[in-house]
């Protein structure tokens, strides 16, 4: 069996490993020197789980862990709290995302807990967007954290066992610590030592922005690891298949943050089906970072085309045969099926006796 999954139960957190903060799956493979590959659910508008279950399915046998977004761009979806409450009941290992926009450090040290308590192992500490970006600008921002202090934070309840006001914990949450990095935004030459600071305060793995510009990300890395950083921190690549060259120009004009060069839309124009093409361009991106000394995985973002994602990581060969845990029904839940079924089929023939028995014995 998998050293990544539980004997007694495999969607149930794994025994504790001496060095690691958590009992996750993704922690474990990065700690093993293998390369993880993430991917993002597109949360849905709606309170309907099997809208969460079937695109979570989608990703099944293929990557490592799940990230449930919280209100990226400032627009409402369900929580990432809600996701992954349904994820863990089914043994999904979900990253969940927590953006200091909406909530005080009361709240967010309360969901830390309950998290971690229904069995999330990985939590993603961001500022998240203003809420200018988003369809409701009228609501009130709170940003009483930001992405250090809060990740500062999740650290002294993990560590210390207690939360900021310094009462303690009597059982602190076991969590893999993340952040997000983008190196594509200026100043180019902060964005390594704003990465320190990161890990500073407690960030133990990242996930960049989407990588179109792999000489720039080379260039990049080039600098953590003058400062050492790749030794201290587990840096996963944003990548992701761009649907056509009116979609990367429309990005490129309206989305913040993401660094489109123009020989990407170039090749998206000259290609006859630019879907395809750009499925085979993220392909290549990741075929390039992997190489790169430093990169622990790849983060695929993959909007609206996410039965894009298990070509991408099969064709892509970043697993070399790894097989990532895949959602199974367990013995346990194939015997309560079963006699589900046969109490049905009882409830059934019960009635249809009851219903005979009184046609001969009219009142």
């Amino acid at each position: 069996m998998s050293p990544d999954i539980n004997p007694l139960d495999p969607g149930a957190p794994l025994d504790p490993l001496p060095g690691h903060s958590s009992r996750g799956r993704l922690e474990r493979v990065l700690r093993r020197g293998e390369f993880a590959v993430t991917a993002e659910l597109n949360p849905p508008d709606s309170a309907n789980p099997e809208d969460v279950y079937e695109r979570a399915a989608i990703f099944d046998g293929w990557v490592d862990g799940i990230n449930a977004v919280d209100a990226s761009g400032a627009n409402c979806h369900m929580s990432s709290v809600g996701i992954c409450a349904l994820l863990t009941r089914m043994g999904y290992s979900p990253i969940m995302q927590i953006a200091c926009r909406d909530k005080n450090r009361i709240a967010i040290q309360g969901d830390v807990l309950g998290a971690s308590a229904m069995g999330v192992q990985n939590i993603m500490c961001l500022t998240g967007d203003g809420v200018q970006a988003g369809d409701q600008p009228g609501a009130k921002p709170v940003f009483d954290l930001d992405c250090m202090s809060l990740l500062e934070t999740v650290r002294i309840m993990r560590d210390n066992s207690k939360f900021l006001s310094g009462r303690k914990l009597t059982t602190p949450p076991q969590v893999f610590l993340g952040a997000a990095i983008n190196p594509f935004a200026p100043p180019y030459d902060f964005r390594p030592y704003r990465l320190a600071k990161k890990i500073e305060a407690g960030a133990q793995f990242v996930q960049s922005q989407y990588c179109f510009d792999v000489p720039m990300f080379r260039e990049y890395m080039k600098k953590v690891r003058d400062l050492g950083l790749h030794e201290k921190c587990f840096i996963l690549v944003g990548v992701g298949p761009m649907a056509s060259a009116k979609t990367a120009r429309w990005i490129r004009s309206n989305v913040p943050g993401i660094h489109i060069p123009d020989s990407i839309v170039t090749r998206l124009e000259g290609a006859q089906d630019q879907k395809k093409e750009g499925k085979q361009l993220c392909i290549d991106i990741i075929n390039e970072v992997k190489e790169i000394e430093g990169v622990s995985g790849v983060h695929v973002m993959a909007y609206r085309q996410e039965e894009y994602v298990a070509e991408i990581v099969h064709e892509s060969g970043v697993l070399k045969g790894r097989r990532p845990w895949k959602r199974e029904a367990t013995p346990a839940e194939t015997l309560v099926a079963e006699r589900l079924d046969h109490l049905r089929e009882g409830i059934e023939e019960n009635q249809q006796q009851m219903a005979e028995a009184a046609a001969h014995h009219p009142h």
